[in-house]
């Protein structure tokens, strides 16, 4: 018999793999919420991510790597048979491979606080992944009620984001001057190796064909001119990057979807902290559970599974977790 902490572990897995089926892959995806329920209702699934650690039992981790092995399963019976049999080969490339979506769309919704900071701008990026976010200034947005082309001069047709703009969103005219860019993550993609590629796009939703299209589309840009990516951990080696962007820049630390991965409540607020104290214009895009003390000056949510963006630690929109939207309430 299970001890109770044992039964109670298996019950927050369960509950998480709930709520991403509920409020993050419900209306996105229809087959990831069907699995992620399913993995919540089965004991085999829940027993075999128990034997992983915490921090390796995401959703969007185990679906993908589900899906890089043996595709996308069918159905749910397929899925739970897929963990029974190959439960070893999908422990090793849970245990080789992290969460890195990059997803690009993303530069929208940071690009009209980019766009109003003093140019030019010396961009630093916390958990970049491949770099694609640090890119904002070789992309085209669609607004609906206005639209920026990308640069003429760039030769490898970049994509065009759209994003619902609702609001007073201060939309900007023009793109923004990068003088300096950077990242740091845990492990850097390299854009010109296929097979960190195909995990990014692995990374992508099933039935959301149009992001793999402008992943693809960001990764043309991106390998013309790769951006600096240094492996690095955010707690101990940001200080030293910030650094070496040039005082002639206004400096921007920003990161999206990445510091709810850093477990520790401690870690991310000491993060927080050093952001407040250093010489940066902090960007936060992240769940509103990441840092409790912004979502709590920030007005209700207008429905669930939204990302919080803030700069300086001062709420100004709800987004849509892949850029698909800005909601804007700040000044």
């Amino acid at each position: 018999m299970r001890k109770p902490n044992d039964i109670s572990e298996l019950k927050r897995i369960a509950d998480r793999y709930a709520t991403f089926a509920a409020d993050e892959a419900r209306g996105s995806s229809e087959i990831y919420e069907r699995l992620a329920q399913a993995v919540a209702d089965s004991p085999d699934v829940l027993e075999f991510l128990a034997t992983l650690p915490a921090e390796r039992r995401q959703p969007n981790l185990f679906l993908a790597a589900v899906r890089h092995l043996f595709g996308v399963p069918n159905g749910e019976r397929q899925l739970i048979d897929i963990v029974r049999r190959k439960h070893e080969s999908i422990r090793e490339l849970m245990l080789s491979r992290t969460t890195q979506t990059n997803e690009p769309a993303r530069c929208a919704v940071l690009l009209p606080l980019l766009a109003r900071l003093p140019q030019p701008l010396a961009l630093l990026e916390v958990g970049a992944s491949a770099g694609l976010c640090l890119l904002p200034d070789r992309y085209g947005y669609d607004y609906g009620m206005a639209r920026l082309e990308p640069p003429t001069k760039d030769a490898h047709s970049p994509p065009v984001f759209e994003c619902r703009a609702s609001g007073a969103v201060p939309i900007p005219s023009a793109l923004p001057i990068i003088a300096w860019r950077a990242g740091i993550d845990l492990n850097p993609i390299d854009v010109n190796a296929t097979a960190e590629t195909a995990w990014l796009e692995t990374l992508v939703w099933p039935g959301q064909e149009e992001r793999v299209h402008r992943l693809r589309a960001a990764l043309a840009v991106a390998q013309a001119e790769p951006p600096r990516i240094v492996k690095g951990n955010l707690v101990t080696d940001l200080a030293a990057l910030m650094a070496e962007a040039p005082e002639c820049a206004t400096l921007v630390v920003f990161h999206t979807a990445v510091l709810a991965y850093v477990a520790s409540e401690i870690h991310r607020e000491q993060f927080a902290q050093a952001m407040r104290g250093s010489r940066a214009v902090w960007i936060s895009n992240e769940a509103p559970s990441v840092f409790p003390d912004i979502a709590r000056a920030a007005p209700p949510t207008p429905r669930r599974g939204l990302f919080l963006l803030a700069i300086n630690g001062r709420a100004v929109a709800w987004t849509g977790p892949h850029g698909e939207s800005i909601g804007w309430f700040g000044p």
